[in-house]
Parts: structure tokens; C-alpha cells; sequence
């Protein structure tokens, strides 16, 4: 038994039109169908609503472009005893 979980959108008809190719010829087949409705989705937050500062992305994007990031030496690591 197979299982395709699709998104599908429901014309102003009331018709559901499904179209699942299965690679599946000259066979007979059950098919199952159970579908949910869902809800319309609430639109993405914004940075203000999510914590930020306002204009902070705005302000900070790229200000490392021009400084890139260098490590320094970071020494010698000392010589440790082996464990056994």
C-alpha cells in the first residue's frame, strides 16, 4: 500500500479534481480519500512583532561586507599525556 499526501484546491463548483500518476497501468486499484479543510493561513509576522528593533535589518545588513571576519593566531596548544 501506497500513501501520497498532495495540497489540492477545491473549484468554485464543489468539484475536487485529482490527477495522481501512480506509474500503474491496466490494474485495478482502491483508492481512499480523506481530506481536511483547512484554514486560511495568518500572514508571516513582522520583525518588530517577532522582538526586533524597528529598521534593525535594514540598518545592520551587510556592515561586515567591507570588514571581513579574521582570526588571530590562537597559539601553541600544549603537549597533553596520552591516555592509555
Amino acid at each position: 500500500m501506497q500513501s501520497i499526501k498532495l495540497r489540492s484546491h477545491v473549484g468554485s463548483d464543489g468539484i475536487l479534481h485529482l490527477e495522481i500518476p501512480l506509474g500503474i497501468t491496466d490494474k485495478e486499484i482502491e483508492v481512499t480519500v480523506t481530506y481536511q479543510q483547512l484554514e486560511p493561513s495568518a500572514p508571516p509576522k513582522t520583525p518588530e512583532e517577532l522582538g526586533w528593533p524597528a529598521g534593525f535589518f535594514e540598518q545592520t545588513y551587510g556592515s561586515c561586507q567591507d570588514d571581513p571576519i579574521v582570526i588571530d593566531f590562537e597559539g601553541d596548544f600544549e603537549t597533553r599525556e596520552e591516555i592509555v
